[in-house]
């Protein structure tokens, strides 16, 4: 699993950092500024809660558990739409809990393992669990990257955040679960899944699933910073592989992209863009959807929230720009990578682009 994070990352992030320094020379010409000023577009507070909950939840994939449940799952179910129904429900509820990342990480392999055992489409079954973590992780604001940045800058609680991203996240998940039916067959599969797992790794379950409770109470309170140094602490004196074994990488990512979009949206034809995507039909909301088709959702919720303080309109727009092209979500590009199968990314827009104008048409309708 740590060897495939790592290659993941010198295929995705690295490509991006790389674009987002050579950027940054440009920026600082066209809008010079100090470094304090520079270090301050920063949101030191979401880049700190998504390192808490990285190291959280590596701590609870390592742990095994999940994967044991999922595989007892599976282990169940003999009808094959009814096993991808379930583990598409599954893996929606783990987006919501551990992020949509985290939880392809997981249930790709798994997928694969189904494949090679019971003939079952993998890679369809790989493209529905992309689409059903980027509709689950809608639901709570740790669900993914642009939802916790947008907590964070909202003001929202928890549970005011959740509320309000519910109608479109349950929505978008049932149009899923309703297109996985024709998308699998009703024949029947036999299979049996071993599952093991350590007394290790039970101590690892035990210190992440108090671990996550404590951490969002930490962010209610603006307390991110304190609260990711006190895991990070508590990792490397009880287990030291949990720290080594996240994507530091993705951090500095994040970073560099509040630099350069801050620095972007201070310049005049960027903000002309902005105006423009902000005068379409339910303004936010499509303005943020189209966007995140061009440069990915996570980089058009930074962008845009500059724009407009409609939170749910522009949670509601990057939630669904997900869906449709690849680069809409890193959660595709994560599924797409992990399942190495070739042609995959053809048949992956034959479904998602649909989802994409089904999605958009619903947040329209609800919103």
């Amino acid at each position: 699993m740590l060897m495939l994070r790592l290659v993941l990352s010198r295929l995705t992030e690295d490509y991006l950092l790389l674009t987002l320094v050579l950027l940054l020379p440009l920026l600082l010409w066209l809008q010079p500024v100090t470094p304090g000023d520079m270090l301050a577009l920063v949101d030191w507070q979401t880049v700190s809660a998504l390192a808490g909950l990285m190291l959280l939840s590596r701590a609870l994939e390592d742990s095994g558990y999940l994967a044991r449940f999922a595989a007892w799952l599976v282990a169940r179910c003999h009808v094959e739409w009814l096993l991808a129904a379930l583990l598409l429900l599954f893996a929606a509820l783990l987006a919501a809990v551990v992020t949509n990342d985290v939880a392809l990480f997981i249930l790709v392999p798994i997928a694969l393992s189904l494949g090679r055992l019971t003939g079952l489409a993998s890679g369809r079954l790989i493209i529905f669990l992309a689409l059903a973590v980027n509709a689950g992780s809608a639901l709570t604001p740790i669900g993914n990257p642009q939802n916790l940045l947008l907590w964070q800058a909202s003001g929202y609680s928890f549970w005011q955040f959740t509320l309000m991203m519910a109608p479109l996240a349950f929505s978008l998940l049932l149009l899923i679960i309703l297109l996985s039916y024709p998308a699998f067959s009703a024949r029947r599969l036999s299979i049996k899944v071993p599952h093991n797992t350590s007394l290790d790794n039970r101590r690892l379950l035990y210190w992440a699933l108090p671990g996550y409770p404590l951490f969002i109470l930490a962010m209610e309170y603006q307390l991110a910073p304190y609260a990711a140094a006190a895991v990070l602490a508590a990792f490397l004196i009880t287990k030291r592989s949990v720290v080594f074994g996240i994507d530091w990488l993705l951090l500095l990512v994040f970073g560099l992209m509040f630099i350069d979009l801050g620095l972007l949206a201070q310049l005049p034809l960027m903000q002309q863009l902005a105006t423009a995507l902000l005068a379409l039909p339910q303004g936010s909301y499509t303005g943020a959807a189209m966007l995140s088709q061009l440069i990915s959702n996570v980089p058009a919720a930074i962008f845009l929230q500059h724009f407009t303080d409609d939170w749910q309109a522009l949670s509601w727009g990057v939630s669904v720009g997900g869906f449709g092209l690849a680069i809409g979500s890193l959660a595709n590009l994560i599924a797409l990578r992990l399942s190495k199968q070739q042609g995959l990314w053809r048949e992956f827009h034959y479904w998602s682009l649909p989802v994409f104008i089904l999605s958009l048409a619903l947040g329209w309708a609800l919103i």
